[in-house]
């Protein structure tokens, strides 16, 4: 998750502001942010900077284990996240002091021996400063007084974190090796970097990936098996699962070394209608389920086998066509249903989804992993599909012979074919006049069996001359 980078790890209990400095600290709403508690579920990983330096930071959900079974999961990862960072930020709320979950995820801390920064969020003006200083009793050190929400003393916090990542890495390296000139070196160079102001844009476009390596996001409605998919594609525990409609709420990524090469997977938030849509937590998350689908090269779309093939399946297809990335379709559970009930969802599946074309279809089970093997070589097929080019001299050789065995009505004919663009393949007809829907979907087919498209998207552009 860090490729290499250190990793500054955000924990505390719920509805702190935890989200709120992470999406400070990297510089942009990366994080969705809410009033109420238990926003933030799955840990989120994002690349920031400061005085030079690049490192990665975690946000997590809030550390409630005396809850019920799912804020025991989301307290489970935020411990994950305590293990895994070489820099702790314990997120506290100046403007109610300590409370019982404070201390003892203080107590936590302190045995674990990483390096721990005590943060008095919500200390929006200089009256609530000396609230900070109840937290000394946290046996963690200096509280820092700042506002995530504003901004304010965020760049002091970030030059101490910095500070104590060199630190790390100096000690790692062998460098300071008990030198007090070499430690005094050590913070002089820190100091002197210490006047790179950190981004405040909100709309700062996000930070991207390798564009070599595809991105492949995991779509579907509510509750049918998404982040079980994605824990078992990364072969990690790295989004909550849970019987519970929604429980993810924020798209995560994972970069994962497969047989063919690298590639992201991303697990979103499970989409609704949007009348349904009923917290403004939910509409953000949807939304950057969106994103994510317009931003991915391939999209997983998993179905619940057992509930068959509904109407907001359809629709999520739709999208994700219009998007013009090409479709994996994944009936998940199928390993329950019997013989009667597969041929119905294979039958909802050829009548729902018909506009997919020859999209794979698998089937398989995220929760024992059947089938799961095969979804890497179909993602990998229908990236090349999506991908390839045919030569001019081809297309306009399958394009006369499907007019020679079918010639289009009205006398309209194609005079000249080009394939103009990739992502999808992307054709333009130059034609005598205009041609009616029919044959263009007669001049796709024969593309597609002609050329080995049938699992991709495809377009045509018609322009008469």
């Amino acid at each position: 998750m860090s490729a290499g980078l250190p990793v500054v790890g955000i924990v505390g209990r719920p509805n702190v502001g935890k989200s709120t400095l992470f999406n400070r600290l990297v510089g942009r709403r990366e994080a969705v942010v809410a009033p109420e508690p238990g926003v933030t579920r799955d840990r989120k990983a994002a690349e920031a900077a400061w005085r030079g330096h690049p490192f990665m930071v975690v946000d997590t959900g809030g550390w409630s284990p005396d809850g019920d079974t799912l804020d025991g999961k989301v307290s489970e990862q935020s411990e994950r996240a305590m293990a895994d960072a070489d820099v702790l930020l314990l997120v506290v709320d100046v403007t109610v002091g300590i409370t019982e979950p404070d201390a003892r995820i203080a107590a936590m801390l302190r045995r674990s021996g990483r390096p721990t920064l005590v943060v008095a969020n919500k200390a929006d003006s200089r009256a609530r400063d000396d609230g900070r200083w109840e937290f000394n009793r946290l046996g963690l050190g200096e509280a820092w007084a700042v506002s995530a929400l504003h901004g304010r003393n965020v760049g002091d916090l970030l030059d101490q974190v910095q500070d104590l990542l060199d630190l790390g890495e100096d000690v790692c390296s062998g460098r300071l090796a008990g030198s007090p000139d070499a430690v005094a070196d050590s913070a002089e160079r820190a100091t002197a970097d210490r006047d790179e102001p950190v981004s405040d844009s909100e709309n700062e476009a996000p930070v991207e990936g390798d564009a070599a390596v595809p991105a492949v996001a995991i779509v579907g409605r509510p509750n049918v098996g998404k982040s079980t998919l994605f824990n078992r594609l990364i072969g990690d525990e790295r989004s909550v699962v849970h019987d519970r409609p929604g429980t993810t709420r924020d798209t995560i990524d994972t970069l994962v070394e497969t047989e063919a090469g690298p590639v992201r997977f991303v697990d979103t938030a499970g989409m609704r209608r949007k009348a349904r849509v009923d917290a403004d937590t939910e509409y953000y998350a949807n939304l950057r389920a969106l994103r994510a689908i317009d931003a991915c090269d391939v999209s997983l779309l998993v179905i619940d086998a057992t509930e068959g093939v509904t109407a907001q399946d359809q629709r999520l297809a739709e999208r994700i066509d219009a998007a013009g990335c090409p479709i994996v379709v994944l009936l998940n559970k199928w390993e329950t249903l019997d013989a009667e009930h597969r041929e119905r969802v294979l039958g909802e599946l050829a009548r729902r989804l018909h506009f997919v074309g020859e999209s794979p279809v698998l089937r398989i089970s995220a929760l024992t992993g059947r089938g799961v093997h095969r979804l890497v070589p179909a993602v990998s097929a229908a990236m090349e599909a999506y991908e390839s080019r045919a030569p001019t001299a081809k297309v306009n050789e399958i394009v006369q012979l499907a007019q020679s065995a079918q010639p289009a009505p009205g006398g309209a004919r194609v005079l000249y074919a080009t394939q103009a663009a990739t992502q999808p393949p992307t054709f333009t007809l130059f034609a005598n006049r205009e041609l009616p829907a029919t044959y263009l979907r007669y001049l796709e087919r024969r593309l597609r069996e002609e050329l080995g498209l049938a699992k991709t998207p495809l377009k045509l552009r018609v322009r008469r001359r």
